[in-house]
Parts: C-alpha cells; sequence; structure tokens
C-alpha cells in the first residue's frame, strides 16, 4: 500500500508499492491538450504488430506538465555530461490521427 505524508521539515515521505515499481515498458507518448490538463498516453509499439495499446495515461495540469518538462530537460542534461549525448534515431513515422485526439 502506498501513501504520501507530510513530515514537521517540509519533506513528503513517498512510498512505491511493489506493482507500481515494476515500471511498465513505453517507447512512444502521445500528447494532447485542454486549457486546463495535459494528457499524456505511453504507449508501446512493437515491431510487425499493426495495433498497440495505452499502457498508462498521467493526467497532469499545465503547470505541472511545465515543471515535468524542467525536471526531464535537467535529468537529460545530467546524465549526457555523464555518459555522453544521447543519440536520437531516426524512427519510422507515426501518422498523425494514431492515437486518441480531442480535448477535455
Amino acid at each position: 500500500m502506498s501513501h504520501k505524508e507530510l513530515k514537521e521539515d517540509g519533506q513528503i515521505n513517498i512510498e512505491l508499492d511493489d506493482k507500481i515499481a515494476e515500471g511498465i515498458y513505453s517507447n512512444l507518448a502521445i500528447i494532447n491538450h485542454s486549457v486546463s490538463e495535459f494528457v499524456v498516453d505511453f504507449i508501446s509499439v512493437m515491431p510487425g504488430q499493426p495495433k498497440a495499446k495505452v499502457k498508462s495515461r498521467i493526467i497532469l495540469t499545465p503547470q505541472h506538465a511545465k515543471r515535468l518538462v524542467k525536471a526531464l530537460a535537467d535529468n537529460v542534461h545530467r546524465f549526457e555530461k555523464s555518459h555522453g549525448e544521447i543519440k536520437d534515431f531516426d524512427q519510422p513515422g507515426i501518422p498523425l490521427n494514431f492515437g486518441p485526439t480531442g480535448e477535455a
């Protein structure tokens, strides 16, 4: 069972249960947004499979989406500083109508 609690020093104690700790593999993310939220669908696309399934959906406020972009950029920068540049290989194009669309 996971929960979070705020300690007196302002730190948040976050617990991670075993099932969530296993993680979910994703090699594609589809992002949609409305005025009030960003919806990120994490998808696993496998070679030779004509169909892909959304494995997880995360819904963020615009403020949290912006913080996530900053945190990811910071982590990529630190990773590349330690391990060298991450190469961005060309991927086969995903049709623009792939996945859910629309605004909430």
